[in-house]
């Protein structure tokens, strides 16, 4: 992981840049943030649809945060004190000058975001919103692995199945049905409920017409080439890449 801890936010309502550009301070629940959100030291701005065209679908700000505190709502927003969130901790991200980056960051399918743990240095460096995430030394790898091949594919994608909704290491969308690929730890997967937590996942996605497909650690760091003559054997008899989708996300996060 890395050294400076980043964390791209949502900005999900237009009236909310004025107020963070003027305050500089952002927001998001105790309740849903990152683990990595207490130790931030820099956060970045992706834009949704609202803000049109030339910010839509970007990170294109970022900010050094200068502190971190835990607060109420009602606290950040005393004008609001019915709305039904008002007692509910909140990280509050103390910023700095906020910036332009260098070059924005585009999400090259138009997905929408909930929050990106990153670092500073891939906040530089990053060439679409998929290189940003700074998870999983498995998942790092296959990334990688995917980008060589020119495989597409998105990371960390929130899919609404029935009433639930599912994270997805990479979610690869397409012609003809869908692939959720999943990289497994050997600790946590080994584990009795973890084993009957991903069988009944796979249950409820499969059920929906998705392809599942997972690999372990070993697999991926000592065979992956044989990884991706599954994955890449999948994709063709998918019928191979889509084009842009939209993808629904959880709602109300701020």
């Amino acid at each position: 992981m890395s050294n400076h801890p980043a964390l791209v936010g949502i900005v999900p309502r237009k009236n909310l840049w004025p107020k963070i550009q003027k305050e500089r301070w952002y927001h998001i629940p105790v309740e849903s943030a990152p683990k990595n959100a207490p130790l931030v030291e820099y956060l970045a701005f992706y834009f949704p649809k609202v803000f049109g065209k030339e910010y839509q679908y970007k990170v294109s700000y970022y900010a050094e945060v200068s502190k971190v505190g835990v607060v109420k709502r009602i606290e950040l927003f005393p004008e609001e004190p019915e709305h039904k969130k008002a007692g509910e901790e909140y990280f509050q991200f103390h910023l700095g000058s906020i910036e332009e980056l260098p070059k924005p960051i585009p999400s090259k399918r138009w997905r929408r975001i909930v929050h990106i743990p990153t670092s500073r240095e891939k906040l530089f460096n990053a060439e679409e919103i998929n290189d940003l995430y700074d998870t999983s030394p498995l998942e790092e790898k296959m990334h990688e692995e995917m980008k060589r091949r020119k495989i597409e594919a998105e990371r960390q994608v929130y899919i609404k199945v029935g009433r639930k909704f599912f994270c997805l290491d990479f979610g690869i969308f397409c012609r003809k049905g869908n692939i959720d690929l999943e990289c497994d730890g050997e600790k946590y997967h080994i584990l009795p409920e973890a084993l009957t937590s991903d069988r009944q996942r796979n249950n409820q996605l499969t059920s929906c017409g998705w392809s599942v497909l997972r690999f372990s650690g070993k697999e991926i760091f000592h065979s992956i080439g044989d990884c991706f003559k599954v994955i890449e054997k999948k994709i063709d008899n998918l019928g191979g890449f889509t084009q842009a989708i939209q993808l629904p996300v959880k709602a109300g996060i701020l």
